[in-house]
């Protein structure tokens, strides 16, 4: 209106006003369908949700070397250990199943009560212990029917122990990686901010003089709250590939969760 910008660049701004509207829609659904979700896990309608607190540090995981999470991830897995065990199972089946070719003992014992009386007996018990001696001779392969497919089982589980393994080690890995990753780009999101701030207080002193017109300005707020957000998002991220390390490595404890919620606030 007072002839410091073109029709272009007022365009231009409405443009990106109707894109953030619709962005925030966009979020404000996906916000509440989180909440849903939560309230589905705690059981009870989410209300409020403490952010972050101001100036939170993060830290690196201790130890500091991938091999170490990836070891203890292979051992410790939760996964690993339930694997593990019905593998074991497995091998126990196969000894219980070569079992059916050896000889058998069982131990018998019978109790009779009569209460008749007769010219030959008398009411009372008739006790009788006896020992059973039970050797298998033929059973037309079907024990060894049962050892081929409890072989055949343990393979199975075996593999599939192996498998958990490589998961669990896979998952400590992206995790311990997305956490190094995570600390650096916080840091470089941290500079980010600093710049983009000090760009937006250059831009509004020059848009006051006359050098800056107010494009310019609102590019430079723009610049600096998407860098907020990404450096928020880089914290969270960040914050949950340390707790999937953890649980990649078995090793994840209420400590950890109360060491997370100390970091969260008004």
């Amino acid at each position: 209106e007072v002839g410091t910008a073109t029709i272009t660049d007022t365009h231009e701004a409405q443009a990106r006003y109707d894109l953030v509207i619709a962005q925030e829609f966009a979020a404000q659904n996906e916000l509440e369908i989180r909440r849903a979700a939560l309230q589905q896990i705690v059981g009870r309608p989410v209300v409020d949700l403490a952010p972050l607190r101001t100036g939170v540090k993060l830290t690196p995981p201790t130890p500091t070397q991938v091999n170490e999470w990836v070891e203890a991830a292979q051992q410790q897995n939760f996964g690993v250990v339930a694997q593990d065990l019905v593998h074991q199972i497995a091998q126990r089946q196969i000894k219980l199943n070569r079992a059916g070719h050896y000889p058998t003992v069982d131990l018998v014992a019978r109790r009779n009560h009569t209460d008749v009386r007769t010219q030959s007996t008398l009411p009372g018990n008739t006790d009788t212990v006896a020992l059973n001696w039970n050797i298998p001779l033929f059973s037309g392969f079907a024990v060894t029917s049962r050892v081929r497919e409890a072989i055949a089982l343990e393979d199975q589980e075996r593999a599939e122990l192996e498998n958990t393994k490589r998961v669990a080690a896979l998952n400590a890995r992206q995790a311990f990686l997305g956490v190094n990753a995570g600390l650096a780009q916080v840091r470089a999101l941290e500079a980010a901010e600093l710049s983009s701030k000090s760009a937006l207080d250059s831009n509004r002193l020059g848009y006051q003089v006359g050098v800056r017109i107010n494009i310019d300005v609102l590019n430079a707020q723009q610049q600096l709250f998407e860098t907020r957000r990404d450096l928020a998002r880089a914290r969270y991220e960040t914050i949950l590939n340390g707790l999937r390390l953890k649980s990649a490595a078995g090793s994840l404890g209420e400590e950890d969760v109360s060491q997370v919620n100390a970091l969260l606030g008004r």
